[in-house]
């Protein structure tokens, strides 16, 4: 069973599709390429883990003094993104991403 899956595993990564996928995901090497991992990835989650319950804190009072329809679903995301705080996990995957971008 292991060796039927190792195979299997080793017949996906030599797939010429499969690679072929691999770098259409790759983001471009350039500069814009870089500030888009930097700042859809790892920006946000530095932010969530410094000022996450604030901007919470803030969001929540905010909703309790029954903003208009716009703010209140602005208020709402806000809450719904920096609630839990930061993520170890898009964090990582934005620096994994910044890496695989420059090699």
């Amino acid at each position: 069973m292991k060796t039927k899956i190792k195979q299997k595993t080793t017949k996906l990564i030599q797939n010429p599709a499969t690679q072929k996928a691999l770098l259409s995901l790759k983001p471009e090497k350039s500069l814009w390429g870089a500030a888009g991992v930097v700042l859809f990835f790892i920006v946000p989650e530095i932010i969530a883990f410094i000022w996450g319950d604030e901007i919470t804190r803030f969001a929540k009072e905010a909703l309790l003094a029954d903003p208009s329809s716009i703010e209140h679903y602005w208020y709402e995301f806000l809450v719904m993104l920096f609630e839990s705080g930061g993520s170890w996990l898009n964090l990582f995957l934005g620096i994994a991403l910044l890496i695989w971008l420059f090699f």
